[in-house]
C-alpha cells in the first residue's frame, strides 16, 4: 500500500511538474510576442524585460545543461539561468581518480538548491540520474521486465547489486540451488527480476532465481521431448556423491552411478569430476513417470573383455599396474576395465610370501604370464613367478644327491634346521639327522641362526619342492664299526645315563648306548634298578649281543658275576686231586660239564 501510494505521490509530482512548465512557455511566448522594444527603454525596464526571458525552476527539478567550464572544486552548467549552475567536481571523478568531464558536454541535471535572490543555482547529475533510474525501475516493474546489474559485493543475507542505484539480492535468490562460494558471483554481472522495490525507502529487491526457474522449466519440457533410450546427450555435473555423480541434463536430472562411470576402477567420482564439468552421456533408462533417469559414460565405449581373449591368449606374458593389494593377492589392470590377479602362491617359485606387499607395491608397473583366461567371468589370472625359470626344475642337477654343500642356518625349529643354499631355496636337516648318537631335544641346542655348516644332500622333491639335508652323513656312522670295538663277551665299563623300570643305560662312548636289562642285573629278583643305581654312577659289564642296524647293545651284569663263580669253580676243578671217592669223581664231572654248556651257550 504504501508502494501504490508513493507512486500515485510521484506521478502528480510530476504531472504538476509539467503543468508548471507548460504555463511557463506559454507565458514566455506571450511575453516575447507583447515585447516590443521602441529603443527608448530605460536600463531598469530593459534588466525586467531579461528577468522576465529567463526559465524559471523549482528544486527537484531535472533539467537539461551544457557544461561551460571545469575548475577545481566545482563544474559550471548552463542551464538557461542568468547565473550558471554548479556540481561538485567530485562527481565526474571516476574509479581511476580521472576527471570525465569537458567543455560543451551536455546531460540532464537535478536543481538541488535555487535561491533567486542570491543567484545560486545548485546542481547534481547523480541525482538526476537516480530519478531516471527509479523512472526505469518502476515501468521494468510495471511491465514485468528485467534488469542487468553488477554484483558489487557480499552483504548480510545475500549480495549487494549495482543497477544503477544499490539493490539488495538474497542469497535465497540468487541461485537455483544453494552457494557453495558466494565470493564467486561478487563483481559478475547477470540478469535480474525486481520482487519489489520501495522509493521512499530507498529499498529495491531483485531475484536471479525466479529468471533461472523459467528458463530451467523451458528447457526441462524440451529435454523431457528429447530423452529416448541409448540417446547420447551433453550435461553438467550438478552434484557428486560417493555412489555417483548428479547430471543436469536440461532441466532434468540423470545419475551416472560410478559403475557405469568407467570400464575400470574408480574409488570416487570426484576423482574424475567436479561440479561445473560439462560431460557426455548415454541415457540408459528413463523412467516417465517419475522423471528417473540412468545414465552411463562407460557405454560410449566397447567392453575390453570383448576382446580380452585375443589380446591376453594363456601363455602370453604382459605388463600391468598393480591398483590393489589384498591378503590373498595383487590386482594388476592390464587396460581400462581388464585387471587380472595374481595369486600369492604365483609370486615366487621358493619363498612363502604371506602377503603381496612383500613383492609388489600400489603403482608399481610389473611383468607377469597369463596363467588362465574366463572372459564370460571377467577374470585373468597372473604369475610373476612363471616370468622366471623355476629353480626347481634344475636344483637336482646342481645338487645332486650325496653332494656335501655349505651354508648358513636361516631359521632354527623344533624338527629341524634350515639351510640357505641359492635362489631362496631352503635345504631341511631333520633333528634326526643333525648327529648319529647324541639325543638332541632341540637343534638349538648345537646351533644358532647364521651358523655356517656343511651338510649333506639326501633327497629332492621337485614336486613337492622339498630339499632334504643331512649332518651327520658328513661323518662315518659309528655304529657300522661299534661291532669291531666290543666284542661279545667282552667285558666293559661305562657311566649310567638313565634308569628305567626295565633297565640301566651305559654309556660307553659319546653317542654309543647299551641296556642292562632289569633281568640281567642280579639273579635275584630286582623290581627296580632306582633301588641299587644313580646316574653318573659307573659300572662294569658284560657284552651279551649288538645289532648295529638297530642300533642296540645289550649288556649284562649277572653275567659278569657267573663268570666269576664259573672260573673259581674251573679253578677248583683244575686244582683238584683225584677223588678219593666216587661222589667226589662225580662232583668234579658236573662241574666241568656244566663249564662246557655255559661256553657253548655263550657261543
Amino acid at each position: 500500500m504504501n508502494n501504490i501510494a508513493e507512486e500515485n505521490e510521484n506521478q502528480n509530482m510530476n504531472q504538476e511538474l509539467e503543468t508548471q512548465n507548460q504555463e511557463l512557455e506559454t507565458q514566455d511566448e506571450v511575453k516575447e510576442s507583447e515585447i516590443q522594444l521602441t529603443g527608448e527603454e530605460t536600463m531598469e525596464e530593459l534588466l525586467d524585460i531579461y528577468d522576465s526571458s529567463l526559465s524559471k525552476f523549482e528544486e527537484g527539478q531535472v533539467v537539461t545543461g551544457t557544461v561551460i567550464s571545469v575548475g577545481r572544486e566545482t563544474v559550471l552548467v548552463d542551464v538557461g539561468y542568468k547565473s550558471e549552475g554548479q556540481i561538485s567536481i567530485h562527481e565526474f571523478i571516476g574509479e581511476d581518480g580521472n576527471v570525465s568531464v569537458n567543455v560543451g558536454d551536455e546531460f540532464e541535471v537535478m536543481i538541488e538548491v535555487w535561491d533567486e535572490e542570491e543567484e545560486t543555482v545548485l546542481l547534481s547529475r547523480d541525482k538526476a540520474k537516480k530519478v531516471k533510474v527509479w523512472d526505469a525501475i518502476k515501468d521494468i516493474y510495471d511491465d514485468d521486465g528485467t534488469i542487468e546489474g553488477v554484483i558489487t559485493s557480499r552483504v548480510k543475507g545475500g549480495f549487494s547489486v549495482d543497477i544503477g542505484l544499490q539493490a539488495f539480492l538474497p542469497g535465497s535468490q540468487a541461485d537455483l540451488r544453494p552457494i557453495r562460494n558466494m565470493d564467486e558471483m561478487v563483481g559478475q554481472t547477470y540478469t535480474f527480476k525486481i520482487l519489489k522495490y520501495n522509493k521512499k525507502r530507498n529499498n529495491i529487491v531483485l531475484s536471479r532465481r525466479v529468471l533461472l526457474e523459467t528458463e530451467r522449466e523451458k528447457m526441462r519440457s524440451a529435454t523431457l521431448s528429447a530423452i529416448e533410450n541409448d540417446k547420447v546427450m551433453e550435461g553438467i555435473v550438478k552434484n557428486i556423491t560417493e555412489y555417483g555423480v548428479f547430471v543436469d541434463l536440461g532441466g532434468v536430472d540423470g545419475l551416472l552411478h560410478i559403475t557405469d562411470i568407467s570400464w575400470g576402477r574408480v574409488k570416487h567420482p570426484s576423482e574424475l569430476f567436479s561440479v561445473g564439468d560439462q560431460i557426455k552421456v548415454k541415457i540408459l533408462s528413463f523412467d516417465f513417470e517419475k522423471e528417473r533417469v540412468s545414465l552411463g559414460m562407460k557405454q560410449l565405449t566397447p567392453d575390453p573383455w570383448t576382446t580380452a581373449a585375443e589380446k591376453y591368449p594363456t601363455g602370453s606374458k604382459i605388463e600391468g599396474r598393480v591398483v590393489s593389494l589384498t591378503d590373498y593377492g595383487a590386482f594388476i589392470e592390464l587396460e581400462e576395465g581388464v585387471e587380472g590377479l595374481i595369486h600369492v602362491s604365483e609370486m615366487s617359485w621358493t619363498r612363502k610370501i604371506r602377503h603381496p606387499s612383500q613383492m609388489v607395491a600400489v603403482g608399481e608397473q610389473v611383468e607377469a604370464v597369463v596363467l588362465d583366461l574366463k572372459p564370460e567371468n571377467r577374470r585373468i589370472s597372473l604369475g610373476i613367478k612363471q616370468t622366471v625359470e623355476n629353480p626347481w626344475e634344475v636344483i637336482s642337477q646342481k645338487y645332486p644327491v650325496g653332494t656335501i654343500i655349505e651354508g648358513k642356518i636361516k631359521n632354527i625349529t623344533e624338527f629341524g634346521l634350515f639351510i640357505g643354499i641359492d635362489d631362496d631355496i631352503d635345504g631341511l636337516v631333520h633333528i634326526s639327522d643333525i648327529s648319529w648318537t647324541k639325543r638332541i631335544k632341540h637343534p638349538s641346542e648345537i646351533y644358532k641362526k647364521n651358523d655356517t655348516i656343511q651338510a649333506v644332500v639326501l633327497d629332492i622333491d621337485k614336486a613337492n619342492e622339498r630339499f632334504s639335508l643331512g649332518i651327520k652323513q658328513t661323518q662315518v656312522d659309528p655304529w657300522e664299526t661299534v661291532a669291531e670295538r666290543y666284542d661279545v663277551g667282552k667285558e666293559i665299563s661305562g657311566v649310567i645315563t638313565n634308569l628305567t623300570d626295565f633297565g640301566v643305560f651305559v654309556e660307553l662312548e659319546e653317542g654309543i648306548e647299551g641296556l642292562v636289562h632289569v633281568s640281567e642285573i642280579s639273579k635275584e629278583n630286582i623290581k627296580s634298578p632306582k633301588e641299587h643305581y644313580q646316574i653318573g654312577e659307573t659300572i662294569t659289564a658284560k657284552v651279551m649281543n649288538i645289532n648295529s642296524d638297530e642300533r642296540r647293545i645289550g649288556l649284562s651284569i649277572k653275567r659278569l658275576d657267573e663268570d666269576d663263580d664259573d672260573r673259581y669253580l674251573e679253578e677248583i676243578a683244575k686244582s683238584s686231586k683225584p677223588a678219593a671217592s666216587a661222589f667226589g669223581e662225580m662232583l668234579r664231572n658236573n662241574i666241568q660239564e656244566k663249564l662246557e654248556a655255559e661256553k657253548k651257550e655263550n657261543e
